[in-house]
């Protein structure tokens, strides 16, 4: 006779201790999201055998099904015959903007943040876990996507766990079965306009057709891009210490990972008195408080000019045949300017004048940082910028003595 251990309800039990083992619960309050399903009811039968854990239940009353007052009943009949406490919160959901199941789930996380509990513990299965990566995907997402739902988060503070997040839904069946559970269902899960309903009932078999065990694929990957998402936070507390910078704590160096892989062209996240931003994939740095005022200076031919308000120096080269034609640079005033808007420059002579502004872009120069670099003018016509070069119709020839500008 086979163990218990090798059924799929003995390994669901199995998991779930794995799962506790790997947490410290000591002195914790850990609060059970309860909806009534047959996923939550297992999970919550399952926790209350542990001994030691301080345990209670939350079931989030949503109003928008003809059932929930019944639903409510069913989970306080339910805990009341197994002795957990329960706490029932009413929330309204916004209907429109981000769709009903987007802001049935924010009601429901707000409803956790103000529970008095210091640990979470959600029924989200390996089935779950593999729809919602698919989903993800489908709509575009990127590495932090395509990691699914972590096993373990935060949540303003609390804890927030997944134990059945390695556990296909089969097993939760037959556990439910074999230990006599009822439960409630939810008539909504019949309904293929909400997306989720949809990838579950109509593209989950048509892809199990031909790859039977995509769940289990999709959830491993999963596991797979979280390995990831760890290694770039060990990449930017790497990229922090060599700028210099105080390590963040855990919970901020995740919050600013998280909104520098967001994908907002205007995002940037502050730290040590540094704004970090992202442009094209890269990270770029800059300080956070508001650039010191900058007059224009004039250059009179010296090597070196320092800049302290544009946080470095201009230094000239001079030399045979390259760089700007010294003898034009001397028919008209020189002088270091920022960009006003408007400027034009033409780098190369078989291509025409261009602005700044496009010049930039091509370069690949972060927006922020176009207005802050020093920009070298001949009365009124511009020269030379950093990244950008000299003007064809001040390049020093052959035959001709030129300076060699450069920002560092």
């Amino acid at each position: 006779m086979a163990s218990s251990r090798k059924r799929p309800s003995g390994e669901l039990v199995a998991e779930v201790g794995r799962f506790l083992g790997s947490i410290d619960l000591r002195g914790k309050r850990l609060a059970v999201g309860l909806s009534g399903g047959v996923d939550s009811v297992v999970l919550l039968h399952v926790l209350k055998q542990h001994p030691g854990l301080n345990l209670s239940a939350i079931h989030v009353h949503h109003g928008l099904s003809p059932n929930a007052g019944a639903w409510a009943r069913f989970c306080r009949a339910l805990c009341t015959r197994w002795g957990v406490p329960l706490a029932v919160r009413r929330v309204k959901v916004a209907k429109g903007g981000k769709g009903l199941e987007a802001a049935a789930r924010e009601a429901r996380y707000r409803a956790f943040r103000n529970s008095p509990c210091d640990a979470v513990a959600l029924a989200h299965n390996r089935d779950d876990q593999a729809e919602t990566v698919l989903m993800n995907l489908l709509r575009g997402a990127g590495v932090r996507g395509a990691s699914g739902m972590p096993p373990r988060g935060r949540l303003d503070g609390r804890m927030l766990l997944r134990p059945l997040l390695e556990v296909p839904r089969v097993a939760i069946l037959a556990y439910a079965r074999e230990q006599g559970l009822e439960w409630v269902e939810d008539e909504s899960n019949a309904d293929e306009a909400l997306t989720r309903n949809f990838v579950r009932r109509r593209l989950g078999p048509l892809i199990e057709s031909r790859f039977p065990r995509w769940r289990e694929s999709l959830a491993r990957a999963a596991r797979h891009f979280a390995g990831v998402g760890l290694d770039a936070q060990a990449l930017l507390r790497e990229f922090l210490a060599a700028q210099g910078l105080r390590a963040p704590s855990e919970a901020k160096l995740v919050e600013m990972l998280k909104q520098l892989t967001s994908g907002g062209a205007r995002i940037m996240v502050e730290h040590d008195g540094m704004r970090l931003r992202v442009y094209r994939g890269r990270l770029a740095l800059a300080p956070a408080a508001p650039a010191a005022p900058f007059a224009p200076v004039e250059w009179k031919g010296e090597p070196r000019i320092p800049i302290p308000a544009l946080g470095g120096k201009l230094l000239f080269r001079r030399a045979r045949g390259e760089g700007i034609d010294l003898h034009k640079l001397g028919q008209c005033r020189v002088a270091v300017r920022l960009r006003a808007g408007g400027e034009r420059l033409q780098p190369d002579r078989r291509r025409p004048r261009r602005t700044l502004k496009n010049l930039f872009q091509e370069a690949g120069v972060p927006p922020w940082q176009r207005d802050r670099l020093p920009l070298l003018f001949c009365g009124d016509d511009l020269v030379w910028a950093p990244g950008l070069g000299i003007d064809a119709r001040y390049q020093a020839t052959a035959d001709t003595i030129g300076v060699v500008p450069e920002w560092r």
